[in-house]
């Protein structure tokens, strides 16, 4: 019995017209941000931290975000990833404009698209790290049968295939980043987004966590490459494995760096 495509599952129940929207600009990248704005009212000034960005991240591509504390990386982070809504300008990935989207869509989009990786990790305490990365799987409604044998696959990717009765407490830092990595790869996202996957990790083990994230980003099997965003403070892990540095401040773009 062949395993049915989630994502197939999700396009097939009904959208409105104006979810599937499509911008012709936005075509073969993966996310296209367009003018994009995020300001906050706090008393009588506005924080603007977001002020007018306009990025374009291909398929397959592993771009890093750079900047000081309050440069508005997280803050364009959360934009990209649909968990926050910008003031004003757009935000496409694989084409289909956030904004327009119901919150239905939108949370659908958000399991079977992008994975999202945290700093602190976010695991429930009281589940095993297989429950913790079977969970997209059940909010994907993915048929219990299927399960363990993708939450295994994920496992084994990120080298934990033997720690899947123990619970977060029982982890280290970097076992515990590792299983937050396989829960969001569990459903095969062709995009991968992580706010400072290393800042709560030593040195050492914020080097594994890059370099894992590298080969999800170009798998040497021949799978097809994920597209990677992280934002990070670490300009030298940025250096050695990001293709792309963009460094914010104040809420612009300030520099772009090629590698």
């Amino acid at each position: 019995m062949m395993e049915p495509r989630t994502e197939q599952k999700t396009e097939a129940k009904a959208e409105s017209n104006a979810g599937a929207a499509r911008y012709p600009a936005a075509n073969g990248a993966a996310i296209f941000a367009e003018q994009l704005t995020r300001h906050y009212q706090m008393g009588a000034s506005v924080i603007r931290a977001v002020d007018g960005i306009t990025l374009e991240v291909p398929a397959g591509e592993f771009l890093a975000l750079l900047g000081a504390s309050g440069s508005g990386k997280s803050s364009l982070l959360n934009l990209l990833a649909g968990l926050d809504h910008p003031t004003s300008g757009a935000v496409f990935v694989l084409g289909r404009q956030l904004g327009r989207m119901t919150s239905l869509e939108l949370s659908r989009h958000r399991n079977q698209t992008i994975g999202i990786v945290f700093q602190s990790f976010n695991l429930l305490p009281r589940m095993t790290v297989m429950e913790n990365v079977e969970l997209p799987l059940r909010l994907a409604e993915v048929p219990r049968a299927f399960r363990p044998p993708r939450v295994k696959e994920a496992l084994e990717r990120v080298g934990l295939s033997e720690r899947l009765a123990h619970r977060p407490g029982e982890l280290s830092g970097g076992e515990q980043q590792r299983v937050a990595i396989a829960r969001a790869m569990v459903n095969r996202p062709r995009i991968l987004l992580a706010d400072e996957p290393t800042g709560n990790l030593d040195s050492n083990t914020g080097e594994e966590i890059l370099r894992l994230i590298s080969e999800i980003n170009r798998p040497s099997d021949g799978e097809e490459p994920t597209t990677v965003l992280i934002v990070t403070h670490e300009r030298g892990l940025a250096e050695r494995y990001a293709s792309r540095i963009v460094t914010l401040a104040d809420g612009r773009i300030h520099r772009i760096e090629q590698r």
